[in-house]
């Protein structure tokens, strides 16, 4: 919350924005009012105390009046909030749902659906359905009642509530099911046309074609029409939408006359049932086109004459004719097609009736003289089955009839109240057209006749369409009713989808659509007009309604799912905004219209739930990968954050196991003046060593206080973000500033990590120039650095020579990783490689490992026992025990020792002093004034020749501040000749000769062996106990290494790191 009142209206990333870089909704009542009303806010005195806040936070009394109208429409629907009317819940939702709701299946499909599947299967099949729409409007009230909802409806409830990628997902699935929709009600309003209006109009003739050369005539026409009918509805939508809108009220009384026809008829059927034959053969109904008597023969004064029926099935029409086998054992009979709703007629309609493609539709309980093995013939001439039925086919064929629930969240920006419209619209919408299919499936089932009921195109009622027999006054009250509603449906999907991909569009989320949130002057999206209509004339180039309503169940199905699974979500989680004005949600019901969504899925069609999915998820990944940030305060993140913390606090019930050690690594960085990385290799060598994996923490140290050096952190921040962007680490930056530089890293150690995410190694570049540094802080920082991670228990590697180590794009084709294990510190020395040869960098460099053996050491056994340990490791490489008797010290180690020593004295004497001569310039400057020509020399700190100190040469060559007379300022203990001859006089520490001689004899066994390798990883000794000899320790460790390219000194963390078991 704080957040949002805080952000300026430059957060978008103007000059003035120091957020975190992250777009934020816009706020319109921060920084609104002009530097006049700014200086009058607070020319009371009551108020003084809050002026220098004037910029972040306004007075609450000039805000009020925007915070209570705060209003965050997106671009190009506050145009159309201004024109249109302020919509109640009966206008602006109940109808506009009811009209989406109900449409071309319940006309074409619903009586087919009922007749295959029984009044039990059909009735459970709507009842799965409208518990799903009706779960998941209660999770969409909740979410719709959380706050204003701008036009955009469901995508922009979706995407608030999961977050961009959920959101632009889910968006996409649910603008693919609304265009796939528009298909599909063009596939039907074609459907009527053709077969029930008027079939003259057909392209490819039907006429005399049968089995799968009818089909394709009828498909055929479907693609030709399908498409023209899409052009025409296009071009109306795109010349004004104004025109569709007001067409919407006609739509939706034909649909309403439509389906009051019905239980007119339902009704009418119980006082007064009509005479509607049905022509049977046996137990087959026959096509009612060809015959005009339902007789074999006819009796008139000249005696018996065959009728057209006999012709059809005999070959001549006299009675000695040879005629069809079936024709002649079975009897022709009338059965009535609407025997009525008191008939009783139920019971024979309870149960399905699954049906192969080309199957007979038979009359069941009807008796019939057929063989067994008797062939099928004249099939042309009966009513046959032209998809084979299953009860998971019905529920993807029928699922779209209960689509249509947004319809009023789609139109939010229309509304008076939306809080108040939505939920109670919506819900009475579901629960008028979940009432009224359930009512008609019994119905159905209660006043037809099964095989009529079967008869999908009404071939064997004279071409009528099945629910218009049973409609009052006329069929044509249906079927004419019925065209209408369904052109219009499919005109509101060719309005809705294009809008829909505007406000996906003009969101940014999915980079590759941002053409689409174009359009004409007025708003109209133009692009995604044209998008939606290729998209849909896929649809109609399927031409099988049956093919069409999977399709776009799918999409709709994933769309509710992502509704209550949001509500769900923020539910559980108890986000503080949180706060739904619709209160009869819980996050059960969610879960369970959740899980309906999900079952019905995989119900309608698993292969059409896989390939949804796959595109759903394709677009997350892109979204995610490719989208731009934003920053919705999503449920997503919410889950996150609890993930994190219940991850988190798991983590604390232990320290990791050995098998699942590994480097957790925290890098730390130095920056110059501009705050750019010094040693950028180091993160080179961070990704190498993780790959992705575990926890990195990149930290630098900055020298000042907070207040003062903030700007400097937030860009050395961000100059560490693009480095670990370049080199491809992923993990987490921290910058800390303190009053001296020891004590910022001392500080990045210890509170870096959070819990049991913390940090067990650290890796910090050798510090290049100590030698030739003024300043000695850097190396006894360095040296503080190793006191505090032993004290940590911290693991330590130091790469040496860093600038040489190779860039994440460079690839060795050969080489060595040369391990010297010295000492065992819990087996890093042994894990490293191991890690480094999983990089490409350096995949094909081979391992080898040397180790030292003593005097009294069996070198041949050593070696066997290094061999096996590396075997149960499963860690390949070379083995060699490389052997190095006692010898005397050399005179060079000594003199090499000594001069380190007189070197650390003179270092010593000069940082003694240093305080005691800046002392004494002050004092000469005072006592010359102002006037005195006469100032310090610059340097008050020992200059030596090139800048480095030469060991063991003859002559020290100091500089020091001149006095007035001329005469050098000699420091204390150097103050006479005889203070410098002790220092040439004086005898190396026997304890540091061995030392020397330690280093001296490793490196030269190390360079023999190792000077061609890729990389020498060897123990690190520790630092001396005795802070005294610090400045020794660096000679050692700069002997140890000389002469070799890219070493990586690793000191272990105090706990095995490596095992041998599973």
């Amino acid at each position: 919350m704080l957040n949002n009142l805080t952000d300026t209206e430059d957060g978008e990333g103007g000059p003035n924005s120091q957020g975190d870089g992250n777009p934020k909704e816009s706020s319109p009542f921060i920084n609104s009012s002009d530097e006049v009303q700014k200086s009058q806010q607070y020319d009371g005195k009551n108020m003084a105390l809050f002026e220098e806040e004037i910029e972040t936070s306004p007075m609450v009394s000039t805000m009020i009046s925007s915070l209570a109208n705060y209003s965050n429409l997106p671009q190009g629907s506050k145009e159309h909030e201004e024109e249109a009317p302020q919509l109640g819940t009966l206008m602006g939702v109940y109808l506009p749902c009811i009209q989406n709701i109900f449409g071309v299946i319940l006309f074409l499909r619903m009586t087919w659906m009922v007749g295959i599947g029984g009044v039990i299967g059909s009735f459970i099949i709507v009842f799965m359905c409208c518990s799903t729409t009706m779960l998941t409007a209660i999770s969409m009230s909740a979410i719709a009642t959380n706050g204003v909802v701008p036009a955009g409806g469901s995508y922009y409830m979706i995407s608030r509530s999961l977050g961009p990628e959920f959101g632009g997902a889910v968006g996409i699935c649910f603008y693919l099911g609304t265009t796939f929709a528009g298909a599909m009600y063009i596939l039907g309003s074609i459907e009527l046309l053709l077969i029930y209006i008027v079939p003259q109009a057909a392209i490819f003739k039907m006429e005399g074609l049968e089995g799968a050369e009818a089909e394709a005539a009828l498909l055929n026409n479907m693609r030709v029409y399908g498409t023209l009918v899409l052009t025409f509805m296009a071009t109306v939508v795109f010349v004004g939408v104004k025109y569709v809108n007001k067409l919407a009220l006609v739509f939706l009384a034909c649909v309403i006359l439509s389906i009051l026809a019905v239980y007119a008829g339902v009704i009418k059927t119980a006082i007064d049932p009509p005479d509607f034959p049905v022509c049977m053969l046996g137990n087959r109904p026959l096509i009612s086109k060809g015959f005009d008597v339902c007789a074999k023969t006819l009796e008139n004064g000249n005696g018996t004459v065959t009728t057209k029926l006999w012709r059809i099935f005999c070959d001549s029409p006299f009675l000695n004719a040879t005629c069809d086998e079936y024709f002649v054992n079975n009897n022709v009979s009338y059965i009535q097609g609407i025997p009525g709703v008191m008939s009783g007629i139920l019971k024979d309609n309870l149960f399905g009736t699954y049906l192969e493609k080309g199957d007979l539709v038979a009359k069941k309980g009807v008796a019939t003289v057929e063989g067994p093995d008797d062939p099928l013939t004249n099939s042309n001439r009966y009513v046959l089955a032209d998809i084979t039925s299953f009860f998971t086919l019905l529920v993807g064929i029928y699922f779209p009839s209960v689509t249509g629930i947004m319809a009023g969240s789609n139109r939010s920006g229309d509304l008076r109240d939306a809080q108040k419209s939505i939920p109670i619209g919506t819900i009475a919408a579901i629960t008028t057209t979940s009432l009224v299919y359930m009512s008609a499936v019994i119905l159905f089932g209660a006043c037809i006749e099964g095989v009529v009921l079967r008869d999908k195109f009404g071939e064997g009622v004279n071409g009528n369409l099945v629910i218009g027999t049973l409609a009052w006054p006329s069929p044509w009250v249906i079927v004419i009713g019925s065209f209408f509603s369904t052109c219009g449906a499919g005109l509101q999907s060719l309005t809705g989808a294009p809008r829909l991909m505007q406000a996906i569009s003009r969101d940014g989320v999915v980079p590759i659509l941002r053409v689409f949130g174009h359009g004409k002057a007025n708003g109209e999206p133009t692009w995604a007009l044209l998008l939606t209509a290729c998209i849909c004339e896929t649809g109609i180039l399927i031409a099988s309604l049956d093919a069409v309503a999977p399709i776009l169940s799918m999409f709709f199905l994933m769309c509710y799912m992502f509704v209550n699974l949001a509500c769900a979500l923020q539910t559980l989680l108890r986000t503080p905004n949180w706060r739904p004005r619709f209160k009869f949600y819980h996050w059960a019901l969610s879960f369970l219209g959740m899980s309906l969504c999900l079952s019905l899925m995989f119900i309608c069609s698993w292969f059409y739930a896989i390939v949804a999915m796959v595109i759903a998820s394709s677009i997350y990944k892109y979204i995610e990968f490719h989208g731009a940030e934003k920053e919705w305060g999503d449920g997503i993140r919410g889950i996150s954050l609890s993930a994190a913390r219940y991850a988190l606090m798991r983590l604390e019930e232990g320290p990791p196991h050995t098998k699942n050690w590994r480097p957790q690594l925290l890098v730390l960085v130095s920056t110059d003046a501009e705050q750019n990385v010094e040693q950028p290799r180091l993160l080179s060598l961070t990704n190498q060593l993780k790959a992705g994996k575990g926890l990195t923490i990149v930290g630098t140290a900055l020298e000042g206080t907070y207040l003062e050096n903030h700007p400097q952190a937030q860009r050395a921040e961000q100059s560490l973000r693009k480095l670990m962007e370049t080199e491809k680490v992923k993990g987490f930056c921290q910058v800390t500033i303190s009053s001296n530089m020891r004590d910022a890293t001392s500080h990045l150690l210890q509170a870096s990590g959070l819990g049991g995410l913390m940090h067990n190694t650290v890796l910090v570049s050798w510090p290049r120039n100590w030698k030739q540094s003024d300043d000695h802080q850097t190396w006894r920082d360095f040296i503080e650095l190793v006191r505090e991670t032993t004290a940590a228990h911290l693991a330590l590697l130091v790469p040496k020579n860093i600038a040489a180590f190779p860039s994440n794009g460079e690839r060795f084709s050969e080489g060595h990783i040369d391990v010297w294990w010295i000492v065992h510190d819990g087996g890093m020395l042994m894990l490293l490689p191991f890690l480094l040869r999983q990089h490409k960098v350096w995949r094909k460099c081979k391992m080898r490992i040397f180790t030292v053996a003593q005097m009294d050491d069996n070198s041949i056994q050593m070696k066997k026992d290094l061999t096996t340990f590396l075997y149960h490791l499963r860690i390949d490489a070379e083995v060699e025990v490389v052997e190095m008797h006692d010898s005397d010290i050399s005179a060079y180690t000594y003199e090499k020792t000594l001069v380190m020593e007189q070197r650390s004295q003179i270092l010593k004497q000069i940082n003694l002093t240093k305080t005691e001569r800046e002392r004494e310039v002050q004092l000469i400057h005072d006592s010359t004034g102002p006037a005195s020509p006469i100032t310090p020399a610059a340097p008050l700190t020992p200059a030596t020749e090139g800048g480095a100190q030469t060991p063991g040469s003859a002559q020290v060559q100091m500089t020091w501040t001149e006095k007035l007379d001329g005469e050098p300022a000699k420091p204390p203990g150097a103050s006479t000749p005889e203070g410098i001859k002790d220092i040439f006089n004086m005898k190396p520490n026997q304890s540091n000769v061995r030392r020397m001689h330690t280093a001296l004899r490793l490196n030269g066994v190390i360079v023999k062996k190792s000077s061609e390798a890729k990389l020498v990883l060897l123990n690190m000794p520790g630092p001396p106990k005795n802070r005294a000899g610090d400045e020794n320790y660096m000679e050692f460790l700069e002997v140890l290494t000389e002469g070799l390219n890219r070493v990586l000194l690793v000191r272990g963390g105090g706990r095995e790191v490596i095992t041998i078991y599973s």
